[in-house]
């Protein structure tokens, strides 16, 4: 599999200025950044989660976790983290598990940590586990000015 065609198109509509970066097939984030060569700090990874209002992603360093305690503080929720089977259909041209930062091409809601704002590049999944976009810190800070931003990630 590829770039997400949705992922792609959504990029290219708002003019970024991102690259690809090819990788050998991986499963999981610190893996990922592994075989990227490149820092967990600055592989942006999405997580989905759902309370009674629906479904979101947030986006975190790979090198951290979820608080979910703290995101439901931020926004006033109760969020739990998405199963695999709540997924299937919100991101129709991307492989299981690997969901893009820029979930806002499907039509998802986004809360970035704004860590991910301290990073000269930042990287994220394509839609297949074999490729990363990549894009400067500020070409990233300018793909999410529109999400919500807040700190409500944990050290692993």
């Amino acid at each position: 599999m590829a770039m997400s065609i949705t992922l792609r198109d959504y990029l290219d509509t708002i003019g970024m200025q991102y690259d690809l970066v090819p990788h050998s097939h991986t499963s999981c984030s610190i893996d990922t950044a592994r075989a990227a060569h490149i820092s967990t700090s600055s592989l942006a990874k999405s997580v989905v989660v759902e309370d009674n209002q629906g479904c979101m992603t947030v986006v975190i360093p790979a090198s951290r976790y979820v608080e979910l305690a703290v995101l439901d503080d931020l926004l006033d929720r109760d969020f739990y983290l998405a199963s695999e089977e709540e997924l299937i259909g919100l991101f129709d041209d991307c492989e299981r598990g690997a969901i893009p930062a820029a979930a806002q091409a499907f039509g998802m809601p986004v809360l970035v940590d704004e860590r991910l704002f301290d990073c000269e590049d930042v990287y994220f999944e394509a839609g297949d586990h074999a490729e990363l976009v990549h894009m400067s810190g500020e070409e990233f800070e300018s793909l999410m000015a529109l999400a919500g931003h807040g700190q409500f990630s944990r050290a692993a």
